[in-house]
């Protein structure tokens, strides 16, 4: 196999190579962790600390109760809770209406089924901001019910439901499958949602995984939204909760406060990265 260094050149320059190599990782680390360093033990600091300059790289005095504090005085069991309900409730429609969608392009193939799947993509041309407007006329008076969703969790999970990303993706995966399994599962006498109950979603845990995580990431990091339909403090996601609370709270209750707010998103990484690693070869699935 030919590389653009040769095996010579590498043998001849091999420690060289090796200090670049373990350099060029150790700034890449540095640079990925060395934020969540700065974070966490800025929470352990003073608020006469956190301003004096220069900066400490490392506390002089460890404050633990800056947690505890951020705890109480900010209400994060309340507006955690109100971010875990939004994420949930986002996540399972959009599992439902997007895997129920792609396996419907992918394969029922309806009646110009390309069109409606070119039109689904198109929608990833459009800026996000530029559908705040009518995202939110829509949600202060919904067509036909005329119900107004502000403060409501409806008007994070409508929304989060028309995912023309996810549903591209489960849609590919779903082309994946050998057609013979699917064909085999007819013969049986399977009809379409017993093909999808038993033959592909078994398959598809992996891409279900990936979409999982894109789904509640997006709720539990998303700022704007939240924050133009919850008007209402005691209902806002800890997003927008922590930056309408920042006046009054410590620079140390407010950090500490952006740390327990970012444990969960570490968590569910740490226990799926497996399945973000299985849905990034998603689309080699063999028959």
């Amino acid at each position: 196999m030919r590389t653009l260094i040769s095996e010579s050149s590498l043998k001849r320059y091999k420690v060289l190579y090796w200090v670049i190599f373990t350099g060029a990782v150790a700034a890449f680390v540095l640079a990925f962790l060395f934020p969540i360093y700065w974070m966490v033990t800025g929470a352990l600091k003073s608020s006469d600390e956190l301003v004096r300059t220069p900066p400490t790289l490392v506390p002089d005095q460890v404050h633990p109760e800056n947690y505890t504090d951020a705890w109480d005085t900010l209400s994060l069991t309340t507006h955690l809770t109100n971010t875990a309900i939004q994420a949930a409730g986002a996540w399972l429609l959009q599992i439902v209406f997007c895997t129920l969608a792609a396996y419907a392009l992918s394969r029922l193939r309806p009646v110009f089924g390309s069109v409606i799947l070119g039109g689904i993509l198109a929608t990833l041309m459009v800026p996000a901001s530029a559908l705040l407007v009518p995202k939110y006329l829509t949600v202060v008076d919904v067509p036909i019910v005329h119900v107004n969703l502000l403060n409501s969790p409806l008007a994070i999970w409508l929304p989060a439901v028309a995912n023309a990303f996810n549903l591209y993706l489960l849609k590919r995966f779903f082309d994946q499958i050998p057609t013979e399994l699917i064909e085999a599962a007819e013969i049986d006498g399977a009809g379409p949602v017993r093909r999808l109950w038993h033959v592909v979603l078994p398959l598809s845990r992996p891409v279900l995984g990936v979409v999982s995580i894109f789904a509640v990431v997006a709720v539990w990091q998303d700022f704007l939204w939240p924050l133009l339909v919850f008007s209402d403090t005691n209902k806002s996601p800890i997003s927008v909760a922590l930056v309408q609370l920042s006046s009054d709270a410590p620079v140390s209750q407010l950090i500490a406060a952006m740390v327990i707010a970012s444990v969960p998103m570490v968590a569910l990484f740490l226990v799926f990265q497996r399945h973000i690693i299985a849905g990034i070869g998603a689309g080699s699935l063999k028959g």
